[in-house]
């Protein structure tokens, strides 16, 4: 997930955005000083910077000079300055959003969002691309983008299963949903179909978990990314 680097010295705040933005499923790691944030901006990998101006060590102004010196990272300016002269400053520095306090965490999350999607980092439009694709009316189920050869019930146990990711299908509806018009079947039947389509999904992709299951329960779909 991607990685916001936090730099802020105030406690209350700090928790209150870290809870906000690991809440929608961002890392985050927190530094108290500009000097930190330095030394984990050269250690590896972020994604964008909230950064407060008024830091105990050195300006956030200052600091975001110093920073644009080494990484194009996205900068959240977080302030308690309200003049138009410190947000233009900030900006023209190389910031990429800047917010007053007091605020709500939530428009700071929403602001992040839009900061990595602008950046190209984020996850959310990813959520709307799916690696498993089932089309029972014309036949056809592809993973990963390759087409997937299967029976007549693997592809209609697999549509069903793709209908509700998440959900916790028991044998028995399954049975019902799927072998209606099929004589001498029994619940062994969902597991035989449930095991040939492990091993179609696995010729795909050898390290997949995409159909669970769950003992004395049934079989649910998570969609990997």
């Amino acid at each position: 997930m991607p990685k916001v680097l936090l730099v802020e010295d105030e406690n209350a705040i700090a928790q209150t955005l870290i809870y906000a933005l690991e809440s929608e499923g961002l890392t985050t790691v927190w530094k108290r000083l500009g000097q930190d944030a330095l030394k984990e901006l050269a250690a590896g990998h972020t994604d964008v910077m909230i950064l407060d101006v008024g830091l105990p060590d050195i300006n956030g102004f200052d600091l975001c000079r110093e920073i644009r010196r080494q990484s194009e990272v996205p900068i959240l300016f977080l302030t308690a300055r309200h003049g138009e002269i410190d947000k233009v400053l900030g900006l023209e520095l190389g910031g990429d959003d800047y917010v007053t306090k007091p605020f709500s965490p939530r428009e700071i999350v929403a602001r992040i969002k839009r900061m990595l999607k602008r950046a190209g980092s984020s996850p959310f439009e990813k959520k709307n691309i799916s690696v498993l694709e089932v089309n029972v009316e014309h036949g056809t189920a592809t993973f990963h983008g390759v087409a997937l050869k299967l029976t007549r019930y693997e592809l209609l146990l697999l549509g069903v299963l793709r209908s509700q990711p998440g959900r916790i299908f028991s044998r028995a509806v399954l049975m019902d949903a799927i072998w209606t018009d099929a004589l001498d079947t029994d619940d062994r039947t969902v597991d035989t179909h449930i095991k040939t389509l492990r091993a179609k999904l696995r010729a795909v992709k050898a390290d997949s978990e995409v159909i669970q299951t769950h003992r004395g329960l049934g079989y649910s779909l998570q969609l990997e990314s």
